[in-house]
């Protein structure tokens, strides 16, 4: 892997009744944002087992609270670079840091949420992997949206009119990809954590994670 490899965390600062707002009628606003906090946490060791095994940079790009709150919440093991995310919808914020990380560093870059617990070491290895020979990866989430987009060229347009937060999202990002002609690899489905309904795959993954 010649090129220099970047991992794009997106998440918010815990704020009561501001984080998993879907949840909060089944967990009350303090279990929503605990689960948030949870599910943040249990990412970024994810993305520090990831930086064990590879050389990657990882940036952290945080919604509410500020530089020095994050530090403190989450700590800076790993080296992780912390950024405000600008204001704006999802794809202004993921288009302007993929464009921050490939222009100005030139790696090959993924950006994750918070939301996909399932999501591996192993599986990330195999976007940046994937990225070898395509021009971008993403890993479908099984409510519609996507867990993981990876590029190794800003591509604008791939942000432009999707109707984010929608079961619409993957299917409308991939017919950009075959408008522009884009080779892009697919990763495994996963489930995202988004509503109550997703709990019990949550609380099946803890229970994995407890028994190692």
């Amino acid at each position: 892997m010649a090129k220099g490899l970047t991992l794009v965390i997106f998440t918010r600062y815990p704020q009561l009744g501001q984080t998993k707002t879907r949840m909060i009628p089944e967990l009350g606003a303090a279990g929503a944002l605990a689960l948030h906090q949870d599910l943040t946490v249990h990412t970024l060791k994810t993305a520090r087992t990831l930086q064990a095994q590879l050389d990657c940079h990882v940036e952290i790009h945080f919604h509410g609270g500020n530089h020095r709150a994050m530090a403190t919440w989450l700590g800076e093991e790993g080296h992780q670079v912390y950024r405000r995310q600008i204001d704006g919808d999802l794809g202004i914020k993921m288009n302007h840091a993929f464009g921050t990380t490939l222009r100005d560093r030139g790696d090959r870059t993924i950006i994750i949420g918070t939301d996909c617990p399932s999501l591996t070491v192993e599986i990330l290895i195999s976007g940046f992997t994937a990225l070898e020979h395509h021009d971008g990866v993403l890993g479908p989430a099984w409510d519609g949206g996507y867990y993981l987009i990876g590029l190794q060229q800003p591509q604008p347009e791939l942000f432009c009119g999707i109707a984010w937060g929608t079961e619409q999202v993957k299917q409308q990002t991939l017919a950009i990809v075959t408008q522009l002609n884009l080779n892009f690899a697919l990763l495994e489905p996963l489930p995202d954590i988004d509503r109550p309904t997703d709990l019990p795959i949550w609380e099946q993954i803890k229970t994995t994670l407890e028994d190692v």
